[in-house]
């Protein structure tokens, strides 16, 4: 059987303050009437049933997150004790989706991605999982073909093409976060892909991976694994999971691994990483502002406005501003200093304001 496994545990601290830690970006609407994490669930509808999704959060957004997605069985939300990046968040949702199903198919997604086209999404998850049924040793990632030379993301290099699988080949390497330089060629070339973070595997091949490349993680998912329906389950996962690894599945097995396969994926995506990917997903007006609320602007230009609608954001002779306003907190800043809005948060709490937090 097909599982979904959805990451949700992140923080989304550039987007403050409309983000916050017991409220997150993925849990927030940011493109159209329902939530991130809502939308990451949407899309699976059809293709995989309730029972068999998985959430993978942390102690304090479980609540929150039971609450918006009420389909899915409240024994497939797991929390983590500790955030360790993404190779325990995946290995620990491999052995609860292995003790339900052993022969088990994982589809791995982040719960605050934009993907437009679902039915172009799900035929790209369908051919991932064709090949992964007919080898199992395969680890199948989905590459999206580069729109724009972007240096927040990382690459797929690809290789010789799969036989008689359309558009999937073997990876030839990995490229992290570019520079401009290299991202233009990346784009000017055809053998780049912009690594997604959306991934397919059978859950034994991901935790034999493990075993080989992360094998102190392995055996303390083992010993979780044996304490699952267990009184003594949540006392293993406490003591256990803080003293894995922390390292994203990419770096603890893709990087190391044989059998690395890239899917070139059709289907429009966006990993809405800051506030400057909103106006990629909403209509701007005349003057290049992306608003939602009440505003009135004049002279205002290029601008992402984001307020309630009994909350008037007025502007006068400003361009290039985030703006953002909450019932007890409003960001304004220069477009170009999005990536600095963790400065603010570490000021925050170096002045023990945590309640902005």
């Amino acid at each position: 059987m097909l599982h979904a496994v959805i990451m949700a545990g992140g923080s989304g601290t550039r987007f403050w303050p409309q983000s916050r830690e017991k409220m997150p970006k993925q849990l927030l609407k940011l493109s159209g009437d329902r939530t991130m994490i809502q939308q990451t669930v949407d899309r699976c509808e059809g293709l995989i049933e309730a029972d068999h999704s998985w959430i993978v959060t942390n102690a304090v957004q479980a609540a929150e997150t039971c609450s918006q997605l009420p389909e899915i069985p409240s024994g497939n939300v797991l929390v983590e004790p500790r955030a360790r990046n993404t190779a325990p968040c995946v290995g620990l949702a491999a052995i609860h989706a292995l003790h339900r199903d052993p022969d088990a198919t994982m589809l791995i997604m982040p719960a605050d991605h934009v993907i437009s086209t679902v039915d172009d999404f799900q035929n790209a998850v369908q051919q991932a999982t064709a090949v992964v049924e007919e080898e199992p040793g395969r680890l199948v990632m989905f590459g999206i073909t580069p729109a724009f030379p972007a240096t927040g993301f990382g690459y797929i290099e690809r290789g010789a093409a799969l036989q008689d699988v359309g558009r999937a080949f073997e990876v030839a390497a990995f490229h992290e976060k570019p520079q401009l330089q290299a991202a233009e060629e990346y784009v000017a070339s055809d053998s780049f892909y912009w690594n997604c973070g959306i991934f397919c595997w059978k859950a034994q091949t991901i935790l034999n991976q493990l075993q080989c490349h992360e094998n102190d993680t392995y055996q303390r998912l083992q010993r979780i694994a044996r304490s699952i329906g267990r009184d003594d389950y949540n006392r293993l996962l406490g003591e256990e999971f803080p003293q894995m690894n922390s390292i994203s599945i990419d770096c603890a097995v893709l990087e190391r691994a044989t059998g690395a396969t890239v899917i070139e994926s059709p289907f429009s995506w966006d990993d809405v990483g800051s506030w400057l990917a909103v106006p990629r997903l909403a209509d701007q007006d005349d003057s290049g502002n992306t608003i939602e609320g009440a505003f009135v602007g004049i002279d205002t230009n290029d601008c992402i406005v984001r307020t309630s609608e009994n909350h008037l954001v007025a502007t006068l002779g400003v361009s290039d501003l985030i703006i953002v306003q909450t019932a007890d907190a409003t960001l304004v800043a220069h477009k170009r200093d999005s990536e600095r809005i963790k400065e603010l948060l570490g000021r925050l709490k170096e002045q023990g304001r945590s309640d902005y937090l």
